[in-house]
């Protein structure tokens, strides 16, 4: 009985012992949610005030004025279900001279305001200094007292205008910092300087600015390694619970543009992604420090012109909505909270309706699950050719497919498509229905929908080879006409007959969509730039063009001073 009592004992000692370590270990896995990091949890997602407060005057006054139109706007961006807005202000032309700079008392009701209908609204709010980074903040190396006492006295206005706002309110210290002609190792330093003395100069201001949340930038607000150590740095220093660290996120810029042969979201972008997630992860979540993606979206968003069709856009729309998928996932996986760049392009703030549907969908949803997607959102049937079967794959992300709805009605399945794993296959019966009219255009837009996320859309397009013809014009105004015959444009080279790549950016053959070069569907031409011809020296130069459906299409140019000829091969 001895001997047993023993080894009963021991099991109790190792089993008490192994739910002390599993407790352990589970803690320092997971470790208690901070007050900072609820708080901007409770922030998912944000919203961006783009293009308004922060305009110059040389863009023309497009800011908010105090009606109940503009009121009922931001009204509606809570509706849309965003939490939070982010309202960038430019100060400088608003602000007297040294050494008082005082900022005009106009304009700081008007900010207040707008502050004041987002609170009520129950919108957290960030403001800040906007373009004051690269108007004059950038010239500290130079004039280091004069715009740091400038600095200084700008926050210590906002920070008296506000500190008996609640803790809803944060401020931004400047907005991706940036000083001109040092080191990095300089730039580093006095990103520090500038971040610490806006910390002080908010937290002895009195009232609740003491614990207000202040979010500070890495410089450029980039998420590379050696930035996110400095911030990391001067948070550590600063040793204040109640500090959010920010950056901003637009991509792979090959991708983001549609540059060097980057049209498609694949292994470099996706890198990208994780690589910055990654970063800021483990340099301040882990650490109980809250992260803000305080701008995010695509830099060639707004380069398609209203001509230019959804799909085609830059990126091609489908590519930009998996980037989109996987960026907000991953942001969600790792407890960022991110904030959507909008300069009046992505919700239209007259008709108060998303202007991209689908890119809302995507934001949305989100925030509970990832979404689905395939290899592309286009389909192509090549006309001419006998109506066959014809496949595509789904990236269904852990989700099940549920239906297809085409024309408005739902796709029998076995009859107008089969679905063997994620293996999506329009059976050709059903597209010979589609191409019976014998005329290349959009045949179809076929919708996906998944038992969680967004929908998934198809564009089917009834395509011919596309055709162009010979031109003459001049460096300032060159279209090549093309017919299209349903096809998209997804790409261009540009070399020399003699070698040698072509045109801007020239340690690259592919050149960048709508700089260099842009479709313009309804009128059949493509225009290649004066940007294009500004770096195209004399001679001959060949061009390619790609298109979606795999067309590849030679184009040789003649350049002579500002004359241009062109030959279709």
């Amino acid at each position: 009985m001895r001997t047993k009592r023993s080894y009963l004992s021991v099991l109790v000692v190792v089993a008490l012992l192994s739910a002390l370590f599993s407790s352990i270990g589970s803690a320092a896995a997971s470790p208690k949610e901070s007050k900072m990091q609820a708080y901007v949890d409770a922030m998912q997602p944000g919203w961006n005030l783009g293009n308004t407060f922060d305009a110059l005057s040389y863009w023309g006054d497009i800011q908010l004025t105090q009606d109940a139109a503009n009121k009922n706007f931001l009204k509606e961006i809570r509706k849309q279900g965003f939490k939070s807005i982010r309202i960038p202000i430019t100060w400088y032309e608003q602000t007297g001279g040294a050494p008082d700079y005082k900022i005009n008392p106009d304009y700081m009701d008007r900010v207040q305001k707008v502050v004041d209908w987002s609170l009520e609204e129950g919108l957290y709010v960030m403001i800040n200094l906007h373009h004051d980074s690269w108007n004059w903040i950038n010239k500290a190396p130079a004039n280091h007292d004069e715009v740091l006492a400038q600095y200084n006295a700008t926050w210590a206005q906002i920070a008296d205008r506000f500190k008996k706002y609640p803790d809803k309110l944060m401020f931004e210290s400047i907005n991706e910092p940036k000083f001109d002609n040092v080191d990095v190792a300089t730039e580093h330093a006095l990103l520090d300087e500038f971040n610490k003395s806006f910390f002080h100069i908010v937290r002895e201001s009195g009232g609740k600015n003491k614990d207000r949340p202040l979010v500070l930038p890495t410089l450029y607000t980039n998420n590379s390694q050696e930035h996110v150590d400095s911030l990391a740095s001067t948070i550590a220093d600063l040793n204040d619970p109640n500090i959010i660290a920010t950056i901003h996120f637009y991509g792979f810029w090959p991708f983001s543009i549609n540059i060097a042969g980057f049209p498609k979201l694949e292994a470099e972008t996706i890198k990208d992604i994780d690589t910055a997630v990654d970063n800021v992860s483990k340099a301040f979540v882990s650490k109980g420090i809250p992260v803000v993606v305080g701008e995010f979206g695509l830099l060639g968003w707004d380069a398609t012109s209203p001509d230019t069709p959804l799909i085609e856009g830059v990126p091609e729309h489908g590519e930009m909505l998996k980037f989109i998928e996987y960026f907000t996932y991953k942001c969600v996986e790792n407890k960022l909270t991110f904030m959507l760049w909008d300069n009046g392009n992505r919700f239209d703030r007259k008709k108060l309706q998303w202007n991209d549907p689908e890119l809302y969908n995507m934001i949305m949803a989100s925030l509970n699950s990832r979404s689905s997607t395939a290899e592309s959102d286009l389909i192509f049937i090549k006309r001419g050719s006998p109506a066959q079967d014809t496949s595509i794959n789904l990236n269904l992300n852990g989700n099940q497919f549920v239906r297809l709805i085409g024309n408005d009605r739902e796709l029998k399945k076995d009859v107008d498509y089969t679905l063997d794993g994620q293996t999506l296959t329009l059976k050709a019966g059903y597209i010979a229905r589609l191409i019976a009219y014998d005329m290349p255009r959009e045949v179809a837009v076929l919708k996906a929908q998944f038992d969680k996320g967004a929908d998934w859309t198809f564009h089917v397009l009834y395509t011919d080879t596309p055709v162009q013809n010979n031109a003459e014009g001049t460096t300032s105004f060159f279209v090549i006409p093309t017919a299209f015959n349903g096809d998209r444009l997804q790409t261009m080279e540009a070399v020399y007959a003699d070698g040698g790549n072509a045109g801007p950016h020239n340690w690259t053959s592919y050149k960048e969509y709508a700089r260099t070069y842009k479709p313009y569907y309804s009128a059949n031409v493509i225009a290649l730039t004066p940007d294009f011809f500004n770096e195209v020296k004399d001679g001959t130069v060949i061009l390619k063009f790609h298109f979606w459906s795999g067309v590849t299409l030679e184009y040789t140019l003649t350049k002579n001073g500002t004359s241009i000829t062109g030959k279709a091969s």
